[in-house]
């Protein structure tokens, strides 16, 4: 199974000065490009009609982003494939050329920073002023929990604009490992002065919990979003975190939307608990993914979640995945959602793109809730956004 216990819980404590922020009661349990302005909370963000968000901090800090975000986790490793590096960048240029310019990656994600400056510097050469004002470039800075000084974390910052070749990085996702380790508020405040001084434009986290966000933002950090696990069947960021971000302003960008490609018509069914029955789970997002579904509640179970979507999906002419993407789009407080991209392998341009016209009815809506909900609360099962994580 796929449990995960809390871990850290009170070990920082918030400052004296809370900066007013509420306290949260303890919970149970043409084509448009998509970097033109939306108004978060406008009615059209539940509705399909929206292509882009702005995330934006208490601060003043703001960042337009697609609603559907190329991830680029899947260019890590061998196992999903590998092209050469100039087919991957031909191929972000033809997602930024469909619409679908705002590409997600990490410092730990192998060549994806290298990747992207050399789409970047195409795009300067090849493509009209006006694509480079779109394009943006979210990254994520995981390191270490070591002590975090001055100068150690602008190395790293340096590091990643250099990769991508940008003078002020679009959008800096902060990840830490260990709670116990206060060591992360000083990273960020370093973080926010590195901000500061033009070398990033929006500060941003991952995988971060309810409490240490609200810790977070107490502090003064002018986070403008949290990078969250978020699907149809983990929907553990719509209990405290949307709470809190309704509250604070702080938008989702999920991933694990898809689950690797598990809500699909390809493992429809299927029953991959007998040998050779089914399709293979050979990628490392496949197999994190699947732990998810025995969490959750198990193979036969999410067989008829999949059931569920393929008739909502029937309905509008659209794949299962295209269905799952929406359906999360429409959460609160979800600025946007990741669909991996494998860049010079595999593209999905028009599926994508239809996740930002799909319209999802009070009918489909509720449908999808309820086969949602027959299975359990991962909030009890694992912990809170990011838990996974931190056993």
């Amino acid at each position: 199974m796929f449990l995960c216990g809390r871990s850290g819980a009170g070990a920082v404590m918030a400052t004296p000065a809370a900066a007013g922020l509420p306290r949260l009661a303890p919970a149970r349990g043409r084509r448009r490009r998509c970097t033109v302005a939306a108004a978060m909370g406008a009615p059209g963000l539940e509705k399909g009609e929206e292509k882009t968000a702005t995330v934006r901090s208490k601060a003043g800090d703001a960042l337009e982003v697609c609603r559907v975000v190329n991830g680029m986790w899947q260019v890590s490793g061998a196992s999903w494939g590998r092209a050469a590096p100039a087919a991957a960048v031909d191929a972000m240029l033809a997602y930024a050329d469909g619409g679908l310019a705002t590409f997600d990656m990490a410092d730990i994600y192998g060549p994806a920073e290298d990747l992207y400056g050399m789409f970047i510097n195409k795009v300067r050469r090849e493509r009209p002023p006006k694509m480079l004002e779109e394009v943006r470039g979210l990254t994520k800075w995981v390191p270490p929990p070591v002590k975090m000084t001055r100068s150690f974390v602008e190395e790293n910052i340096n590091r990643s604009r250099k990769r991508m070749d940008v003078a002020a990085l679009d959008m800096l996702q902060f990840h830490w490992w260990d709670y116990a380790n206060p060591g992360y508020l000083d990273a960020l405040k370093h973080i926010t002065d590195l901000k500061e001084e033009g070398k990033i434009k929006t500060v941003a986290l991952t995988n971060f919990d309810t409490e240490r966000l609200q810790i977070i933002l107490e502090n003064g950090i002018p986070i403008v979003s949290n990078q969250v696990q978020h699907s149809i069947v983990d929907m553990r960021p719509q209990k405290k975190m949307a709470e809190l971000c309704e509250l604070t302003g702080v938008k989702l960008i999920t991933y694990g939307t898809v689950m690797g490609g598990l809500l699909s018509e390809k493992f429809l069914d299927t029953n991959i608990n007998i040998p050779f029955a089914g399709p293979p789970l050979n990628t490392p997002s496949l197999q994190k993914y699947k732990r998810m579904i025995d969490a959750w509640g198990g193979w036969s179970l999410f067989q008829a979640l999949l059931q569920t979507l393929k008739k909502v999906s029937l309905k509008h002419g659209v794949p299962i995945s295209t269905v799952a993407v929406r359906y999360i789009l429409n959460q609160t407080s979800v600025a946007g959602s990741m669909v991996g991209v494998r860049l010079g392998l595999s593209e999905h341009i028009r599926d994508t793109n239809a996740i930002l016209s799909l319209l999802l009815d009070k009918e489909d809506m509720g449908s999808i809730t309820e086969a949602s909900q027959r299975g359990r609360n991962l909030m009890e099962v694992i912990g809170d956004c990011g838990d996974e994580y931190r056993a």
